[in-house]
């Protein structure tokens, strides 16, 4: 088995998932990692949601609990993104189960679409992983990726260079925590580098932006 590829590079590229979310013209996707960022993006105009855990690590498969308030909260279709850990995209034989069996739940607990990508140890799509893995997901449409996004400083290069009806973004901040009471002798994982009092969280504001922007050029 040879599958690998760079952790810090994502591509995107659509297999067909219809018309959902397109009704300006274009559609803005927004990753998100909570139920409070879903909400958010939605209020902010984007057309569809990338569901995830662990966006420090670029991304992983989300708690099938969020997923479900998830859905419960919005309207808006809501693609999973199916990775059982971060770093590369060289997947382990038990990694594959383990991503087989998380697409057979986010089916079951609603998903609207799925989000996935597999390297062989070359940096290559692992084309017969991914063909597997898009037979598990039928019916529902599937984005395959590899990271990167959207940001007000480079979306209208993109989108005048390009021709791209559909772009992805995270479009976060930080949100204070309301925690009153904080240790400062204690720090929590990726708190080392950030405070865990301050919340990453989709912002309203970021994503109207982006929206306008797209529809001044678009529509």
């Amino acid at each position: 088995m040879k599958r690998q590829g760079a952790p810090s590079e994502r591509k995107r590229a659509r297999i067909p998932s219809g018309k959902a979310g397109t009704a300006n013209g274009f559609l803005m996707e927004v990753c998100v990692d909570s139920v409070e960022s879903a909400v958010n993006a939605e209020r902010g105009g984007a057309g569809r949601i990338e569901l995830c855990s662990g966006l420090l690590e670029g991304g992983t498969t989300p708690s099938m609990g969020v997923l479900q308030v998830v859905k419960q909260c919005v309207q808006i279709p809501v693609f999973v993104m199916i990775r059982p850990r971060g770093g590369d995209f060289l997947y382990s034989d038990r990694e594959v189960e383990v991503m087989k069996a998380d697409i057979r739940l986010a089916k079951l607990y609603g998903a609207d679409g799925l989000v996935f990508g597999a390297l062989t140890e070359d940096g290559n799509i692992d084309k017969e992983l991914c063909m597997s893995l898009v037979a598990i997901c039928r019916p529902l449409p599937v984005t395959f990726h590899r990271g990167g996004g959207i940001t007000d400083r480079n979306l209208q290069r993109i989108l005048e260079g390009s021709g791209a009806t559909e772009f992805h973004c995270s479009a976060r901040s930080a949100r204070d925590s309301g925690m009153k009471f904080r240790n400062s002798s204690v720090a929590m994982g990726a708190s080392l580098s950030s405070s865990e009092y301050s919340l990453k969280v989709t912002d309203v504001a970021q994503v109207r932006t982006l929206n306008a922007i797209a529809k001044n050029i678009l529509v």
